[in-house]
């Protein structure tokens, strides 16, 4: 038969979840075993949707099956239906925003972003009333200024100033301008020679935090830019990246502590007292699979209470690890997202969910459930993989609005993607969009703004209805890779682009 030929075509497999229940559509396992009447043939895949007459699956590896309803047992059978029916009983109009954002965090007042992706590191700004089209009416530049030096480091913004870091007169620095008009108010050289950084410094408790490309965390006093402590990851933890770009991160402030990665097998993740510099713990690195590679990734971490344990999550070289934030003690890890040239996303986490993706050929796409494991420890169970080839996120970043997820798919490409969190399934994907290159996104009152690499700005609606448009425009200036993540606070667009800092005004008012 069609279907038993076409099981047999010479596709290797990747082992996949344990298959679902037979009998009721269990979002948490999408792919499983699928069986023709006889039992003699099957095939792991992932349903994907019923059509003429014929169900269409997809493998790990993102081929297609498709196969008469009549030809799979009947078991299978009850699968798709119920499939289909719940389906049926979601919203045809799903809301724009399906979730209130988490409330913010204490101490950050309203209009502030203080850190890498804002104040809960999600990407999502609590601003409200801001332009909702800009078809007709783009966003107006209030203000552009000049003094923040070369990189592509985005930027902070608490109590008043602006924050960043760049190389400056030959030395890499910590920047603070101010929040009005953007004249920089002053600059803290780390390291003289040193490179164009890619850190965005965190705010908080008074302090400003930043990490330049070859491992030194500074910490200084957030008003006068008076340097406070300073250590490295190399000469102090023996630390290594994985490849040859430099540390990339943006420091965690948790509480009393500031949480780094240096990336040794001895301190792959280190808690410092945040006042002092003093180190509190070290997390020794886990063996957790061959993809990837040793050293700190490009990422930065996040704080999760998955499987009811207080932890930090972090995408590394060899791929995602779960950290238990008061002992350092490495709780879990996933290798299979890993690739071998560089891990950059922030991973997303919800409840007792991760979802993370990482670029080039050998990365993808993954959604773990997290669960407390004997002995303390939490145990990471892959929901779903997908492929480089299928999603991947570059270096851009991913949003999670209600159950979806929002994305630049790509390498080098930031096609517009809306995925279901769930399952993995593709809500729209409509092309290149209206940019090239990679895409940095923010996502701000309903809306995804999406800088892309070559300048174009865009507004699209972050709503799983249809892929929504509304409005681009062109930057303002145009110094190299337009790679730096948009900011949005205090209902103005902020984009960093090497010496120079834009705003431009985004409240409907």
């Amino acid at each position: 038969m069609r279907f038993a030929r076409r099981l047999l075509v010479g596709v290797v497999l990747i082992s996949a979840v344990a298959g679902a229940s037979l009998t009721a559509f269990s979002w948490e396992d999408p792919y499983r075993k699928w069986t023709d009447k006889s039992g003699k043939f099957s095939v792991q895949a992932k349903f994907v949707e019923f059509t003429g007459g014929r169900v269409v699956l997809e493998r790990e590896d993102g081929s297609k099956v498709r196969v008469s309803m009549q030809q799979l047992s009947d078991g299978d059978r009850q699968f798709v239906r119920a499939a289909l029916a719940a389906r049926r009983n979601e919203s045809v109009e799903p809301k724009s925003v399906a979730a209130k954002p988490a409330a913010r965090p204490a101490g950050v007042a309203a209009g502030d972003w203080p850190e890498w992706r804002g104040p809960r590191r999600d990407g999502v700004s609590d601003e409200k009333g801001l332009l909702d089209n800009w078809q007709e009416t783009a966003p107006s530049l209030a203000w552009r200024s000049r003094g923040f030096g070369g990189g592509y480091s985005s930027v902070s913004i608490a109590n008043g100033l602006i924050y960043s870091m760049g190389r400056i007169q030959g030395a890499t620095a910590l920047v603070a301008a101010s929040a009005t008009d953007g004249a920089v108010r002053w600059t803290l050289p780390i390291r003289p020679g040193g490179k164009d950084p890619n850190c965005t410094p965190t705010v908080a408790g008074g302090r400003v935090y930043g990490v330049t490309i070859e491992g030194d965390l500074v910490c200084a006093d957030a008003q006068s830019g008076k340097q406070i402590w300073k250590v490295n990851y190399g000469q102090d933890f023996g630390g290594r990246m994985m490849s040859t770009w430099g540390y990339s991160e943006s420091p965690l402030v948790d509480g009393d502590r500031e949480i780094c990665t240096p990336g040794s097998r001895r301190a792959a993740l280190a808690a410092l007292d945040a006042a002092t510099g003093r180190t509190i713990w070290t997390t020794p690195m886990q063996a957790i699979g061959g993809a990837g590679k040793d050293g700190a990734g490009y990422s930065s971490v996040v704080v999760s209470n998955g499987g009811g344990v207080k932890q930090y999550v972090q995408l590394v070289g060899r791929g995602v690890i779960g950290v238990d934030a008061q002992s350092g003690a490495m709780l879990w890890g996933y290798n299979r997202v890993a690739n071998g040239t560089a891990n950059v996303p922030t991973p997303i986490v919800k409840g007792d969910y991760v979802f993370c993706s990482s670029g080039y050929g050998d990365g993808g796409s993954a959604l773990l459930q997290l669960s407390k494991g004997g002995g303390g420890r939490v145990q990471a169970r892959e929901v779903y993989y997908m492929s480089a080839r299928q999603t991947q996120n570059h270096h851009g970043g991913m949003i999670l609005v209600g159950d979806h997820v929002y994305m630049g798919h790509g390498h080098n490409n930031g096609f517009p993607l809306c995925i279901d969190l769930r399952s993995g399934r593709d809500v729209w994907r409509p092309g290149r969009g209206p940019g090239s290159g990679s895409a940095a996104i923010t996502c701000a009152d309903g809306h995804l703004y999406f800088r892309y690499e070559n300048g174009v700005m865009a507004l699209i609606e972050a709503t799983p209805a249809e892929y929504r448009l509304k409005g681009t425009f062109r930057i303002a200036s145009n110094n190299g890779r337009s790679w730096p993540h948009p900011v949005i606070a205090g209902g103005k667009l902020y984009l960093r682009d090497q010496d120079e800092l834009l705003c431009y005004n985004v409240n409907a008012e």
